[in-house]
């Protein structure tokens, strides 16, 4: 049995909360997804959970209701804040987080630690729990309403709300754009064999080139959302060439990767090529809503060089790869392919890159 969904958003609602700040998780996309669909509710999404944090804060502050949704793993990146800024001022406002599980075996490493150590994490922080009734909507709202008052932090399991889908209006049409896959394919024809370190960032980037990338030299980072540029460039300024696959939602969470790897251009030999496909695909396919932003812009004023073009044709992408040195950036525009495997554990749990 889960909550239904629509009852439990207008209950929020008629208790007076006014935003979702979220970073999204898949135990929580059909509550995303019904904030997306209401207008009573405002829905806030965020570039990373620390950002979403601040943003409530400042939100409560000025006499708002705000709710924050993450995943566990995002909760860490929440820890400034948290123990820095809402514990010493005393600011209060419902924190939800999803409580990832893991078994032994499985290649979703960046869950196994919070899955046994999340209620510890959160009595670090100097809250205490509730764990969100999926059976009772009374008691969820006044669990959450509880939060709203104290430093009580509210994990969700899974399944604990009932499906809602996306009004039409809300719903991504990328048919225009080539899927991932046929770019991925082209990396692998390319570089296949030669000495140079392909990092994916967490999610269906890194799946994906698992199955379209067979022949190169992979690294599949399943965690650490926004890291794949800092972990890329640390490998670069170590002498490696480096090439990684990110996103548009990974892009935006720690951005400062950018700017320190801008202070090296002339050291290092790293691409970045940001596979920008609009969503959240592995949390629930949400829009990124960052359609305000220029990618190359960005990335070239933190000292990345850049054609200027964003690329939609395998074509054009072939043309831009063929001779790739020093520290560039390429903006792809994709379509979303099928769901492909995760990539086993005995490729993705590595402590050294291979030489290829």
């Amino acid at each position: 049995m889960a909550l239904n969904t629509v009852d439990f958003v207008n209950a929020l609602i008629e208790n007076n909360y006014t935003h979702l700040c979220v970073v999204p998780c898949s135990f929580a996309k059909n509550v995303i997804n019904e904030a997306i669909n209401n207008d009573s509710i405002e829905y806030l999404p965020a570039a990373s959970e620390a950002v979403a944090c601040s943003i409530a804060a400042g939100l409560k502050m000025a006499g708002k209701n705000p709710i924050v949704i993450v995943q566990s793993s995002g909760l860490t990146n929440m820890a400034s804040c948290i123990t820095s800024l809402l514990k010493p001022y005393d600011v209060t406002f419902p924190i939800l987080t999803s409580w990832r599980t893991y078994k032994e075996g499985d290649s979703e490493i960046q869950h196994q630690h919070l899955a046994t150590e999340l209620p510890t994490l959160i009595a670090a922080y100097g809250y205490q729990q509730h764990i969100l009734d999926n059976q009772d909507l009374d008691n969820a709202i006044s669990q959450i309403n509880d939060c709203n008052k104290t430093h009580t932090i509210c994990v969700i399991k899974k399944d604990s709300f009932d499906k809602v889908k996306l009004k039409n209006e809300h719903v991504l049409d990328l048919s225009a754009y080539t899927p991932r896959s046929k770019f991925l394919t082209l990396l692998n024809e390319k570089f296949k064999g030669k000495n140079v370190l392909f990092i994916g960032t967490t999610g269906n980037a890194a799946r994906e080139m698992y199955s379209f990338m067979p022949d190169t030299n992979n690294f599949y980072m399943a965690g650490n959302m926004g890291g794949a540029l800092s972990v890329g460039f640390g490998a670069a300024k170590a002498g490696r060439k480096v090439i990684i696959c990110g996103g548009d939602a990974e892009f935006v969470m720690h951005m400062g990767g950018l700017t320190t790897a801008g202070r090296y251009a002339d050291e290092v030999d790293l691409t970045y090529i940001l596979f920008d496909n609009e969503q959240n695909k592995s949390t629930g396919g949400q829009n990124t809503y960052q359609g305000h932003l220029d990618y190359i812009e960005i990335a070239k004023s933190s000292g990345f060089s850049s054609s200027g073009d964003i690329i939609k044709t395998v074509g054009d992408f072939e043309s831009t790869i063929k001779d790739i040195n020093g520290l560039k950036f390429i903006h792809v525009k994709c379509n979303i392919d099928d769901e492909t495997p995760r990539p086993p554990i005995d490729v993705v749990k590595v402590r050294e890159f291979n030489n290829g």
